[in-house]
Order: C-alpha cells, then structure tokens, then sequence
C-alpha cells in the first residue's frame, strides 16, 4: 500500500481498458435501445428473434466479465462495500425479473402448445409427437420440440 501522499506508478494501459470496456458498453446501450425503437413499430418475429437472442449474448459476455471483476485481485482489494451493495441490488433485480419471465414464459408456452398440439395447429415439421423407444434409452433426441 502506498503512504499518504506518496505517488505510486499506475499501470494505465489498465485504467485505458477500463475506458474502452466503458465506451464499447456505452455504445451498445445506444445500439439496443435504438433497436427497441425500430421493433416497437417496424420489428416481425424474427427480428425480434435476432434481437432477443442478440441481448442474451450480450448479458452473458457482461455477466462473465463481472464475474472475473470479482475475482480480479485490484478490484475486489479496492471496491468499497457500497459498491459491492450497489452491485448485489442491481443483480438481485435482474436475476428475480429473468426468473419471473421465464417462468411465465415457460408457462404461457406450455400453454399455448398443450392448445396447439389439442387443434391440431402444431406444424408437423418440428414436433415429433413421442419419442421412439430407443431414444428413450439412449437419451437421445432429435433436435426439435416433443409434445
């Protein structure tokens, strides 16, 4: 630890990745509210699709990089426990929203193709109506839904 007063060298081309990673993240923000606009009026179901699938990957490469922050020997010897709170409410929002939306959509769309497979309406392409016997098995399946 450095004495009051005492200047120590700081290594800033990790302060300068810090600033790229807050710019890059800054222009993403900006991206995908962009795109939120432009779905609201103009988006189908598979931009909508892309879009979704977009942010997930994203959420996940952050939620990576969080995860090494912390376990970064500079950060976590240095972030204040007003930080850390910060952090651990805004974590604790988005896990209990991402639960609640799986589980009401994983809800509504057992739902919706538990009312399908009854009309009729699921497209023979991608649902397979049981298993065979040897799938049962061996454990395996083929790509698509099973009603």
């Amino acid at each position: 630890m450095s004495k009051p007063g005492e200047v120590r060298v700081v290594d800033y081309s990790f302060l300068k990745q810090l600033d790229e990673w807050v710019k890059v993240q800054k222009k993403l923000l900006e991206t995908f509210k962009e795109t939120s606009k432009r779905l609201e009026s103009e988006g189908d179901r598979l931009d909508l699709i892309v879009a979704t699938r977009s942010a997930f990957q994203h959420m996940m490469r952050t939620i990576k990089a969080f995860d090494n922050w912390l376990q970064d020997p500079i950060i976590i010897s240095h972030i204040s426990k007003e930080m850390l709170l910060e952090v651990w409410h805004t974590v604790q929002n988005i896990l209990t929203a991402l639960l609640e939306i799986d589980i009401k959509h994983t809800g509504d769309m057992r739902t919706l193709l538990e009312k399908l497979a009854r009309e009729g309406k699921l497209n023979p392409l991608v649902a397979v109506a049981k298993q065979s016997e040897e799938e049962e098995t061996t454990g395996r399946r083929p790509p698509t839904m099973m009603i």
